[in-house]
């Protein structure tokens, strides 16, 4: 009787809770996903838009499932009657990222609508709300088994999403060269997770973390091997250098929205899988990612900035090329306080997160006013800019203020308070030379910007005739492309206006 009363204690020990209102958010969007799908199969072809209302309506519900979660202190699939193993936590920084890669989403969706009609609506929303469950699964995932899981739930749909544009060469090739680099380097990643879970024999990054600290000297080479393969995967999600050659093509490939998606949810999804690895699983290994982290933050910063300042005005598509290069630059910014929590403590994630969501609210903001121009000027060139004010003040000075704030300078007020924010956690670690690199490439990055900004304003130029006349009539704007403009952009003035909305999350103990 003993031996079975043991049995059943046993197993009973094994069953894993399911906390249902913790893992809300991404089922949420998995469920309408599935809904859309369904429903694409029955919905006649002149009422598919609302397939699109759907999606916005079902991320709307996503979003707001994290008001009760808000205390930051539930944790589910756990394998024991404690917190200490659980596959899932619905912490603070979960919760925050959720609220960024979600928000993203709905945002992207808005832009999408009345942008579909020559697309697939069906699977185009199903692929868009896959990949935003995947986006929000990650940030909450405690276990290696699950992070891969999320990351390629997410990762996956994205790709479908670059290459929808049928009969479309440049989109082909570069979901193609999207797909192809990304499963190379997630190949990478799975073999560094084997050899952490061959040096340590679990899964769970607090256990990992607690083994690390115990590794036999036989294995040290092993797990150090692992703690690096595993970075390279998420590193060349948040298009950290020398990971970064699959962006500005696959940028200008992709649907505009989806290359909005890809520069601020998928580098969501990337640093918070670098965060989780790095400061839960390997702090032990600080002095292994540590410098790593801090070289690349360097490389992808100046590559980045170096790159966006070669772009042509009178190129096609120079407009998303210049984008596409500052996301690269900015995620150098985003690696410094990671790097910088190596160096000193986990606060400096809170650096990270601050930034993140700034970056987020303007880069999604400037990505929406050029889908806007994109409508009278398919070319997308930053001469087709010179003179915006003159035909839409609005969107003239709407997309001056996120340029400006991506730059750091007033009255963007939330991205210069963001970049000291990051700036004084390299110096507070000790890394005085990354944060002279810093400061070099922010006055690089400041000549594109604002030369981009001064062109809004300028009289505009005739040129000869194209594919985008400029003698051509203004286009009555969608509602939802104008909402999601005013959305970000009183987000923006909202946060300069008041940043410690956001910058309270530098001071934050997220985990």
């Amino acid at each position: 009787m003993t031996v079975a009363a043991d049995s059943a204690t046993g197993a009973a020990s094994l069953v894993q809770s399911v906390d249902w209102l913790a893992i809300a958010p991404p089922v949420i969007a998995a469920a309408v996903a599935l809904l859309v799908l369904v429903a694409d199969l029955f919905v006649e072809e002149r009422r598919k838009p609302l397939l699109g209302y759907g999606a916005v309506a079902g991320l709307v519900a996503a979003l707001a499932m994290l008001v009760p979660l808000r205390a930051g202190d539930r944790s589910t699939f756990c394998l024991t009657g404690t917190a200490q193993a659980c596959s899932y936590t619905a912490d603070h920084f979960a919760l925050v990222i959720q609220a960024l890669v979600l928000g993203g989403a709905l945002l992207t969706a808005l832009l999408s609508i009345g942008d579909t009609r020559k697309l697939p609506a069906g699977e185009f929303w199903f692929l868009l709300l896959s990949s935003a469950a995947g986006a929000a699964l990650l940030p909450a995932a405690r276990d290696l088994a699950t992070l891969v899981v999320a990351l390629e739930v997410a990762s996956l749909p994205a790709f479908a999403l670059v290459g929808i544009k049928r009969g479309d060469r440049r989109s082909s090739e570069a979901a193609l060269k999207f797909f192809l680099s990304s499963v190379v380097a997630t190949a990478v990643m799975l073999l560094g997770v084997s050899f952490v879970y061959a040096a340590t024999g679990t899964m769970h990054l607090t256990e990992i973390a607690a083994r690390l600290d115990d590794v036999p000297g036989q294995l040290s080479t092993l797990a150090e091997a692992g703690v690096v393969l595993t970075l390279v995967g998420f590193a060349f999600k948040t298009a950290a250098a020398p990971f970064h050659f699959w962006v500005p093509d696959t940028y200008v490939g992709a649907p505009l929205p989806i290359a909005a998606y890809l520069s601020v949810v998928g580098k969501a999804v990337g640093f918070s899988g670098i965060i989780l690895v790095t400061v839960i699983a390997f702090p032990s290994y600080a002095d292994v990612w540590g410098p790593a982290l801090a070289v690349l933050a360097a490389l992808t910063m100046t590559v980045g900035n170096l790159a966006a300042l070669r772009q042509s005005a009178t190129r096609a598509r120079s407009a998303v090329r210049l984008l596409a290069w500052s996301s690269v630059g900015q995620a150098g910014y985003l690696l410094v306080p990671i790097a910088a929590a190596a160096y000193s403590s986990d606060a400096q994630i809170g650096s990270t997160v601050a930034y993140a969501l700034m970056y987020a609210v303007v880069n999604l903001g400037a990505f929406a006013v050029a889908a806007l121009v994109a409508r009278t000027h398919p070319g997308n060139r930053l001469d087709d800019y010179r003179g915006l004010y003159a035909t839409r003040p609005l969107a003239a000075l709407a997309m001056g203020f996120f340029l400006l704030c991506l730059a750091g300078l007033p009255p963007g007020i939330i991205g210069l308070f963001a970049k000291v924010t990051v700036f004084s956690s390299a110096v507070d670690a000790g890394l005085g030379w990354l944060a002279v690199v810093m400061a070099v490439n922010v006055v690089i990055a400041l000549y594109y910007y604002l030369q981009w900004t001064a062109a809004l304003f300028r009289t505009p130029e005739p040129s000869p005739a194209s594919d985008e006349a400029p003698a051509a009539p203004v286009h009555r704007v969608p509602a939802p492309v104008t909402l999601a403009i005013a959305l970000t952009a009183v987000a923006g003035i909202t946060l300069s206006g008041a940043p410690q909305l956001i910058l309270r999350f530098a001071t934050l103990s997220l985990f």
